[in-house]
């Protein structure tokens, strides 16, 4: 099916419901093109998918939707200057009716690819008419309804009432009967008679024979009587035979009978030969090169004839007349067909729309290809851009809560997206000693063990659903409870920091080689959340509880979950926790903390940090049993800790400064070489000190600095 059906879908629903819905429906429908071009052909199972979807996200019933898209066709194709041909097509609705028939015959010019339907009127009276809809497609009768009330509403003034009388499936045929109720006085206006008295004209059979070249008269018994004279060249076999035999009935979608034939004069009828049609004369075979040499341009080759015309019954002589004229795309249609130019008819202009078809096919064509080449480029480009916007959604909603992001989309202020939050658990978590790591190492080794860090914590965070606020150097800010309100957000973040205690074990201080150790605080309590500022937006939580929780980290020690009061009431029983007792909190003075140990039927555990002697026992070669249970226990971590330090310290020498100065000779003059290995890389050490600030003091006035020295 070509695009302007899936476009005209596209915009019905993006007027009617909005973008954010036709986005949702085509996603769900897995259709990627964003548009469509109109004359570009398209598969015929987007519309029925899309369709499904769209009823089953809007929520109506299947005539609802298909009603409206075909109430809304009538104004879409108004911008290509379809609107025009419609409002010419007959001066009333009958005429309309009469001809719709015919108006797809107009449109296969634009549209050569087209299956259009088929439209017959019959049982016209002064209240309406019953209308006859076949077409090789289905699930469309109820798009065709809206867009009849539609055209008769705009363009006539008339309400039509339309009811489906019977449908039935004749082979691949939908045949659908409908009943249309309108103010018809048009009819009764028509089917008054003249009466006049006029002269008898006689005209020969020779005469009309050559007026009409490729006329055809035949009798109720279907069998061909006479025909024209330039039939009469090509076809002089077909008198005397059945016409059934010899052509197939094209258009209109009805039985090739002499009945029917006579219910439907005012159709548009078009036939084609049965089989190629074969000259046999002897300068065939140049014309076969010419056609030859032509037929390649396109790749097709039509060598049967095809008519169109309107079939009159011919009273006086009991005979139906069919008043046809050849459909000759180009020259190649002509030679392969075995006519001549002075063959076709002179009063209907068909010599000069052959030559003047032919002169500017070419032309035409390469117009047509190139507007189609242009139409994939821009719909391949709606399709990139498209996939952009996703992206850049995404990449947004990692910054900034949907939620928030949507509102600030909307033109709001900033400061109107600050909420309260009655109860909030926010945790807080640093590494032990991070000043004297620092000091140890070199900035970018520095950064590669913070993102190796953050990486797992990140993934944490997906996992027990908390939302992660910010990193402030080595201090990480989790918060659960905002933006989305949740009742058990204490049990939310004592489960992270948990597995941030068991993820942590997988990492390694690279100057010392020893494990890496954390410690957490976790409060609960209210708070304000939302964007500040113009620039560098940022979600961000407010209030003493911040604070309080900062105070829980920074009072906490190594591997341990520091817990407040407030958060302890909040926990159910299968938590494990230790009172600490009082513990003088600066700002807060004295409160009663504890530790959170872990959780039934948990394999969480919380160890102390390794001693320098168990680690040089632990480094000393394993046993074949010890390094079986080693493996086993990587195999553990690697589920905490899916990015291990030495893949991000291999990346991140890939990009470092240094690697641009790779080969360039230092002030000495000599060479300076890059590490070639992951124990090189963590030994590595700058040559100068240099000082590393990590931004924003932590709520309370804490600031994070470290010194980096050789």
């Amino acid at each position: 099916m070509y695009g302007l059906l899936l476009e005209n879908m596209s915009d019905y629903i993006i007027t009617k419901y909005g973008a954010e819905r036709w986005e949702e429906i085509r996603r769900l429908a897995c259709v990627e093109q964003p548009s469509f071009s109109v004359h570009q052909v398209y598969p015929e199972n987007l519309i029925p998918r899309l369709s499904n979807r769209a009823i089953e996200v809007l929520g109506v019933t299947e005539r609802e939707f298909f009603e409206g898209m075909g109430v809304h066709f009538v104004g879409f194709v108004s911008q290509y200057g379809y609107d025009r041909v419609l409002s010419v097509l007959g001066r009333h609705m009958r005429d309309f009716l009469n001809g719709l028939d015919n108006l797809h015959e107009y449109l296969k010019f634009s549209y050569p690819r087209m299956r259009a339907p088929s439209f017959i009127c019959e049982n016209e009276t002064r209240q309406g008419l019953t209308l006859h809809y076949r077409s090789k497609r289905r699930g469309f009768v109820y798009y065709t309804m809206g867009q009849i009330k539609e055209v008769a509403r705009h363009f006539y003034r008339k309400e039509m009432g339309i009811e489906v009388v019977r449908e039935e499936l004749l082979v691949d045929t939908v045949h659908v009967t409908f009943q249309l109720t309108f103010d018809n006085r048009a009819f009764g206006l028509a089917s008054l008679t003249m009466t006049r008295e006029e002269k008898h004209l006689p005209v020969s059979a020779s005469v009309l024979f050559e007026i009409f070249p490729f006329c055809i008269v035949f009798s109720s018994d279907m069998v061909v009587r006479s025909i024209g004279n330039s039939l009469m060249v090509i076809l002089p076999d077909l008198v005397g035979n059945k016409i059934t035999n010899w052509f197939d009935l094209v258009r209109p979608l009805v039985a090739f009978q002499f009945q029917k034939i006579l219910n439907r004069t005012n159709n548009i009828f078009e036939l084609v030969t049965v089989e190629p049609v074969m000259t046999g004369r002897p300068f065939d075979r140049k014309r076969s090169v010419l056609l030859s040499d032509e037929s390649s341009m396109d790749g097709s080759e039509e060598k049967n004839l095809r008519l169109k015309g309107q079939m009159i019954y011919m009273d006086d002589w009991r005979m139906m007349m069919y008043l046809g004229t050849p459909v000759m795309p180009d020259l190649s249609s002509l030679v392969s067909t075995g006519l001549y130019i002075n063959d076709l008819p002179m009063h209907d202009f068909s010599r000069d729309l052959m030559l003047a078809g032919t002169q500017q096919s070419v032309e035409l064509k390469l117009a047509l290809d190139q507007e189609q080449h242009k139409s994939k480029k821009l719909e391949e480009s709606m399709r990139r851009l498209d996939m952009e916007m996703r992206r850049t959604d995404e990449l947004l909603y990692q910054m900034i809560p949907k939620a928030v992001a949507d509102r600030l989309r909307n033109g709001e202020n900033p400061i109107d997206t600050c909420q309260m939050f009655n109860s909030v658990s926010i945790l807080f978590a640093d590494v032990v000693t991070f000043t004297e790591i620092c000091s140890r190492l070199s900035p970018m080794e520095v950064v590669s063990m913070l993102n190796g860090m953050y990486s797992i914590f990140d993934n944490l965070t997906e996992r027990n659903k908390v939302y992660k606020v910010e990193t402030i150097g080595d201090a990480y800010m989790v918060v659960s409870g905002a933006p989305e309100r949740e009742d058990n957000h204490a049990e939310k973040v004592c489960d992270m920091a948990l597995d941030m205690l068991d993820a942590i074990k997988g990492l390694k201080d690279p100057s010392t080689g020893s494990h890496l150790c954390i410690r957490v605080g976790v409060h609960s309590g209210a708070v304000v959340a939302g964007i500040v500022g113009l620039k560098m937006p940022r979600y961000c939580l407010f209030g003493d509880s911040v604070n309080t929780a900062s105070r829980m980290e920074s009072t906490s020690e190594a591997m341990r979950v520091h817990v407040s009061q407030p958060t302890r009431d909040l926990l159910p029983a299968c938590y494990q926790l230790v009172e600490r007792g009082e513990v003088q909190v600066k700002g807060k003075g004295s409160m009663k903390t504890y530790w959170l140990e872990g959780r039934e039927h948990d394999a969480r555990a919380v160890q102390e940090p390794h001693t320098d002697e168990e680690e040089d026992v632990r480094e000393e070669p394993p046993q074949p049993e010890d390094a079986v249970k080693e493996a086993e226990m990587e195999d553990d971590r690697s589920v905490y800790s899916p990015v291990t330090f030495q893949e991000i310290a291999k990346r991140s020498l890939a990009s470092s400064p240094k690697r641009a100065a790779a080969g360039r000779s230092n002030s000495t003059g000599s060479v300076q070489q890059l590490p070639s290995s992951p124990a090189e890389f963590v030994s590595a050490r700058v040559l100068d000190p240099q000082s590393l600030d990590f931004g924003p003091p932590l709520p309370g006035g804490i600031r994070r600095r470290a010194t980096l020295t050789a």
